[in-house]
């Protein structure tokens, strides 16, 4: 079994989603994985992860729409928390109810993706953020 970690950022451009599944096929690429496990891990408590449809541009919003019904910002909602302005508790659960880590199986040196599925990370915040994604890849 072979073992590969990585870090890389992500410039968000505020609240939405940002695929990064090129980024990952391109890790991927380097590797001289042919079989195994792909973790991304995001380090961050108001940014999270999700395998979403890549063909249409409605779904991302349908998304980010049903979670600002979940989770809506404002002082109006009696958040406690809410060091950072009205996005900053919304931002908390829409992550907790979402995924910080994501296990993707990989076969002949690539993703065992679907042909509409893609990688995204989902910037909770209204302000534009780096974000910090770990890869890991075991396999042989």
């Amino acid at each position: 079994m072979r073992q590969a970690m990585h870090r890389f950022q992500v410039t968000t451009p505020g609240r939405g989603l940002t695929e990064v599944t090129d980024a990952l096929r391109r890790w991927l690429a380097e590797q001289s994985t042919e079989d195994g496990l792909l973790t991304v891990w995001c380090r961050h408590t108001s940014a999270s992860l999700i395998v979403g449809e890549n063909a249409s541009p409605e779904v991302l919003l349908d998304l980010e729409d049903f979670l600002a019904r979940l989770a809506p910002d404002g002082h109006r909602h009696r958040y406690r928390h809410d060091a950072e302005g009205p996005d900053d508790i919304p931002a908390h659960l829409r992550a907790a109810v979402t995924l910080t880590q994501l296990s993707i199986p990989v076969q002949a040196g690539s993703m065992l993706l679907g042909t509409w599925q893609g990688v995204f990370l989902w910037e909770h915040r209204h302000a534009p953020h780096r974000r910090e994604l770990v890869l890991y890849l075991l396999g042989t």
